[in-house]
């Protein structure tokens, strides 16, 4: 008799245990997903801040003319600078909203949520890199004396850098948009947001990928469909950004 009420005591203290872990993994999952929201519309302030503000590099770097390139930043170097800052916090703040997508979508599908954080930390790692090619661009010519003094040598090499910035940043765009892909295939099937939104973030995040396939391949096309690329995408982020910060996500509770 005591070994049988033994026995529905302890499995009573697992069921509650049970319970209290489902909680507070629920719990994990509706802060993870506030905080997605959150940072989806910080970054998108800053990307925001850094076209129309800072208008970095679009206003300062000349396509095929390095020393203009360079006349551009010495006369625009504390700008430049901030560019450069703006986008470290930016990607930074990136890799706090992989962290939060991924524990929102751990638990939907563990396999797929893993794929795609390692897709957008790619995304990131080489965004970093992308900046780094500036941060010398800019150390390059700093010292205003050495623009009397450029070679040939020096004003390719200025070059190769900006060169490499923007072709970087297509690769950029690549892994965002198969990480994004995979982050709203597992918003789709798990209901937490409505459906037409996580549809329209696999749409958008499928055209960005199949544009920048199509720059690498017919280069000419670049600034036609720049526009029509990265509109739905930032679309796509500010409404999933604002419905995880004030709607939270739709995530049923333990059976």
């Amino acid at each position: 008799m005591f070994s049988f009420a033994a026995l529905h005591t302890n499995h009573f203290i697992m069921n509650i245990r049970g319970v209290f872990k489902v909680d507070s993994a629920i719990a994990s999952q509706y802060k993870a997903a506030r905080l997605a929201g959150l940072l989806y519309l910080i970054a998108m302030a800053t990307g925001l801040f850094a076209e129309f503000y800072v208008r970095f590099p679009s206003t300062l770097v000349v396509s095929g003319d390095a020393v203009k390139t360079a006349s551009n930043i010495l006369a625009n170097e504390r700008l430049y600078r901030i560019g450069i800052a703006n986008n470290i916090i930016t990607f930074a703040i990136d890799v706090m909203l992989i962290w939060a997508l991924y524990v929102l979508l751990k638990p939907v599908n563990r396999n797929l949520a893993l794929l795609a954080a390692f897709f957008r930390l790619v995304e990131t790692t080489i965004a970093c890199v992308a900046i780094i090619s500036s941060y010398v661009a800019m150390q390059f010519v700093s010292d205003a004396d050495h623009l009397k003094t450029f070679d040939s040598s020096q004003i390719q090499a200025l070059s190769i850098l900006h060169d490499t910035y923007a072709l970087t940043f297509i690769v950029v765009a690549i892994f965002l948009g198969l990480g994004s892909t995979v982050f709203n295939y597992l918003l789709l099937k798990s209901r937490y947001v409505p459906r037409l939104l996580a549809a329209w973030g696999i749409f958008s995040s499928l055209l960005l990928l199949i544009s920048q396939f199509t720059i690498i391949i017919f280069p000419e096309v670049e600034k036609t469909i720049i526009p029509a690329c990265y509109g739905p995408i930032a679309i796509d982020e500010i409404a999933l950004g604002f419905w995880l910060l004030f709607k939270g996500a739709n995530i049923p509770g333990p059976a």
